[in-house]
């Protein structure tokens, strides 16, 4: 616990900076975590990176490199290019690579950089200076209410044959803590009158849509975190990497921020087009 609480310690001030300035340190951030991500997520499956998979860390970069830019339009153009050119890789090295050495490739882009993106593109969007901290609370919060509700009241297994240590209780909990966690920060954010409640036309409408995000966001978050642990129990691996002592590797400290960034996104993005008020 103790070597978790000084890792923890030591990343966050380097999260909090990168997110909070957001822009090209942002996206520079999002681009290292990615390939650390993918390398991981290849590493447990494959138990080696095969030649196909740098087609995948090249397509990585160029994808992220063109976020927020004129050339984000053709996001889709580059992920069809990516499949085409795996695609033909495979025809020259049948030998070695087969349809699901590219399937899994594949995957892997979508699944790691392409999740881990909306955190930068949520900090794009107006007031995403504020939003972007949501996707954290609501997985953060999640973890430590599931945790401690879990060990508190705990009687009946959620999935026990993913995760034997996590009950409904302790699900439900989560839940509970990151509404009220994300209602909270809605109050601070309405206090600091930072206009965030232009967003949602009114400040009251703020606070009611951030527990609506945080209820959201985290039964993703734990959904997030299961998809983690049906993968690695799948592959029989303890942790994805051990690049962060007491936590594992990055997809296990972020296997429910993923999810989360991805859900809140989705739904601030809709919010921002159509100004929709939950």
């Amino acid at each position: 616990m103790l070597v978790r609480i000084i890792s923890s310690l030591v990343l966050f001030p380097i999260l909090f900076a990168l997110v909070y300035y957001g822009g090209l340190p942002l996206k520079i951030g999002t681009i290292f975590v990615s390939i650390i991500g993918m390398y991981e997520f290849y590493k447990a499956i494959c138990k080696k990176i095969m030649p196909i998979h740098y087609l995948g860390f090249v397509f990585t970069i160029i994808y992220l490199l063109v976020l927020d830019t004129p050339y984000f339009k053709i996001s889709d153009l580059i992920l069809c290019i990516f499949l085409l050119a795996s695609l033909i890789f495979m025809v020259f090295n049948y030998k070695k690579i087969n349809i699901f050495d590219v399937a899994l490739t594949f995957f892997g882009v979508c699944y790691i950089p392409l999740m881990f993106s909306t955190v930068y593109l949520t900090r794009e969007l107006n007031y995403g200076q504020y939003t972007v901290w949501l996707p954290f609370i609501c997985a953060w919060a999640c973890d430590t209410g599931a945790y401690f509700t879990g060990i508190t009241f705990g009687k009946h297994k959620l999935t026990p044959q993913l995760s034997p240590k996590k009950t409904i209780e302790g699900a439900i909990g989560g839940i509970l803590f990151s509404a009220v966690f994300c209602g909270l920060y809605g109050v601070f954010m309405a206090n600091r009158q930072t206009n965030i409640e232009h967003i949602f036309n009114n400040g009251t409408i703020a606070i009611i849509s951030f527990v609506f995000l945080g209820i959201i966001g985290a039964i993703f978050a734990q959904f997030g975190d299961l998809t983690a642990s049906a993968t690695k129990r799948r592959f029989n691996i303890k942790d994805y990497g051990n690049l962060i002592p007491g936590h594992g590797g990055i997809l296990d400290r972020f296997d429910s921020v993923i999810f989360t960034a991805g859900i809140c996104y989705v739904l601030l993005k809709v919010i921002e087009i159509y100004n929709i008020t939950l």
